[in-house]
């Protein structure tokens, strides 16, 4: 399973950094980063509630 991000989208909220420190991040000026992209299935139900936590809907799973 991936976890992509749609940079274009991206606020930089921090959401998904809080919920999911090891998969996110921010950097030092404030951008997203994916920190793992291949994440194991059974964190499916964790990233699902994440990329739907995303207020501005950027996070999407891919299998």
């Amino acid at each position: 399973m991936k976890i992509k991000a749609d940079f274009d989208l991206c606020e930089s909220n921090g959401v998904c950094v809080g919920m999911a420190p090891d998969v996110f991040d921010l950097d030092d000026d404030d951008y997203l980063v994916v920190l793992q992209s291949d994440v194991p299935a059974d964190r499916r139900e964790e990233m699902r509630l994440v990329v739907t936590s995303c207020p501005k809907s950027a996070l999407t799973i891919e299998d």
